[in-house]
């Protein structure tokens, strides 16, 4: 019997050329903030024509691992969590602007994560982490009517709230996610009556933290978003 046949596809040349670049980056011969080499250093170096240096250099751009700006050298760039997932905000969008059940699963995704976040910031919370809250229930109050600035008051509440675990990643997966179900929040048509719940609901939460009860502040979580994620529409 016949072997199948293995193709071998022959790589762009900017493809070797990242691969070598990338390895320069997570070898640590090259350090956050560090200049990467001229384009003319990088052709002599690996041998191959500035065609292929700059199509490598703006893949490594695309992932977040370079910046470039014009007339100066790249720069290796420190990868956050929240750096991380910023990357594929633009992927996580058109994902879920085509599919209505990619929406649901976001929201279900977002209220199982919360209920974590509440449990762990309970035990853990500061009184500058309950002041900061506080404060920032207080801003939100102030913007009563002004649908953005009310929204972006939300979601610095539930990412503080993420803060207070100490976990980077967490609080990146907070912000992803807020950004995300930003694109589907309703105008203010449909904000209008519903915002002075949703204070109350956070001066709740607020208060559970306040007293390190993590099961109350759980529950009072899951009571907000359950009722909050309708304000989340196609």
């Amino acid at each position: 019997m016949s072997q199948p046949i293995e193709q071998i596809v022959r790589r762009k040349l900017s493809d070797e050329v990242f691969d070598r670049l990338e390895r320069l980056i997570t070898s640590g011969e090259l350090k956050p903030g560090d200049e990467m080499p001229s384009e003319r250093v990088l052709m002599e170096r690996f041998g191959v024509g500035r065609p292929a240096i700059r199509e490598a250099m703006q893949s490594l751009a695309n992932r977040g691992l370079v910046s470039i700006s014009h007339g100066e050298r790249a720069k290796v760039l420190q990868l956050t969590a929240q750096s991380i997932f910023r990357q594929v905000d633009l992927t996580a969008k058109i994902m879920l602007s085509q599919s209505s059940d990619s929406l649901e699963h976001l929201k279900s995704a977002r209220i199982f994560f919360e209920r974590g976040m509440a449990r762990e910031a309970a035990p853990r919370a500061t009184e500058k982490d309950i002041a900061d809250l506080r404060d920032i229930i207080e801003r939100q109050r102030a913007s009563l009517g002004h649908a953005e600035e009310f929204i972006s008051a939300d979601m610095q509440f539930h990412t503080r709230i993420a803060q207070i675990s100490g976990n980077p990643i967490f609080v990146g997966v907070s912000e992803a996610m807020l950004a995300w179900l930003k694109t589907y929040h309703t105008e203010m048509l449909i904000w209008t009556g519903k915002e002075k719940f949703t204070l109350v609901e956070h001066e709740e939460i607020l208060e559970r933290l306040s007293v390190h009860d993590a099961d109350g502040a759980e529950a009072a979580v899951l009571k907000h978003l359950e009722r909050s994620r309708a304000l989340y529409t196609k």
